[in-house]
């Protein structure tokens, strides 16, 4: 299903998670005022546009904002599964705890934590915020705002969880992405990242080189290609095969399926990671108590070729505590 638009609402900001948010020019508190958000310290105005503060404007991510807002990935069942996978926690064990959705995109885990009691903020630099918005527009304990997690301006040590699943690789530096997040988890607060793996040197030759084409080709042109990879997807032979050497998308789903193909070749920046680079980055950032989160996928096979890094689009992904 294709959403070419959504319904607007009234924004009004939890003042329990309106409080965690900084100025971007100098850092003090923000009360809303009105139609916007007021600094404290230096008076600046941040606007509240469709309902969601703008702490950032929309610049190298203008794919994931035409991505998450004309299709409709949210799929309840399925969320709820891939964060279980993806975090390592249960979504009900987050119930009245303050958590951190680091790139929320369309809001579908926002949704889901939204659903269960947690309070929430949803940040992303994308237009996405306004479809993640319309989404969690019945939970008052989720707030979406339009933030950088290159300087995410939020309160440091705020937050009981946090989690960032296929964002950060999207950014022209994950690994301050990362520590910026890292820092907004308080002493004994847990923190989840989803990052793509680094595949053999041959599968990450031909991707750059796909990618180096699709990222320069027209939104809707890319759009078309990523719907004919979406029928490939379909071929059980072609889509167990082929999609190991270059990727697409073999979800059931073929609004998925497109929206996959999409999100992988569209964005300007994609980096991949190894495992190793991961933990040091959760070491460096003062995280103990690691674990490596395995895909809920299994098999022989998989695992062998998992293991060696053959699967392209799988990911790495680890879960830590902060140290007090």
């Amino acid at each position: 299903m294709i959403v070419t638009s959504h319904s607007r609402y009234t924004f009004g900001m939890n003042p329990e998670l309106s409080r965690l948010l900084q100025c971007p020019a100098c850092r003090a508190p923000l009360v809303q005022a009105g139609e916007a958000l007021a600094c404290a310290g230096c008076g600046a105005s941040i606007p509240i546009v469709n309902g969601v503060p703008r702490l950032a404007g929309e610049t190298y991510v203008a794919s994931f904002g035409r991505q998450w807002n004309r299709y409709d990935v949210a799929r309840p069942e399925e969320d709820d599964a891939v964060f279980r996978v993806k975090t390592g926690i249960n979504p009900e064990d987050l119930r009245g705890k303050l958590v951190l959705d680091a790139g929320c995109g369309g809001g579908r885990y926002a949704r889901l934590l939204g659903e269960h009691g947690a309070n929430l903020v949803g940040v992303d630099l994308s237009t996405a915020v306004e479809k993640a918005a319309t989404l969690c527009a019945p939970f008052p304990n989720v707030a979406i705002v339009q933030a950088d997690l290159l300087d995410l301006r939020l309160a440091d040590e705020s937050f009981d969880a946090a989690f960032s699943i296929g964002v950060m690789h999207h950014s022209p530096d994950p690994r301050r992405a990362f520590a910026q997040v890292a820092r907004k988890v308080k002493p004994g607060g847990r923190l989840a990242v989803w990052l793509y793996r680094k595949n053999i040197a041959p599968q990450e030759w031909l991707n750059s080189g796909l990618r180096a084409v699709a990222t320069r080709m027209p939104p809707r042109w890319l759009e078309r290609l990523c719907a004919a990879a979406g029928v490939l997807g379909s071929v059980p032979v072609l889509n167990r095969t082929l999609n190991k050497v270059a990727n697409f998308s073999n979800h059931p789903d073929w609004t998925l399926r497109v929206c996959d193909n999409f999100d992988w070749y569209a964005p300007r920046y994609q980096s991949h990671h190894t495992v190793d680079e991961l933990s040091r980055w959760f070491r460096e950032e003062g995280f103990d108590d690691l674990t490596e989160l395995r895909p809920a996928r299994a098999g022989r096979l998989y695992d062998w070729a998992y293991h060696h890094d053959l699967i392209i689009g799988s990911g790495v992904n680890m879960a830590g505590t902060k140290r007090g």
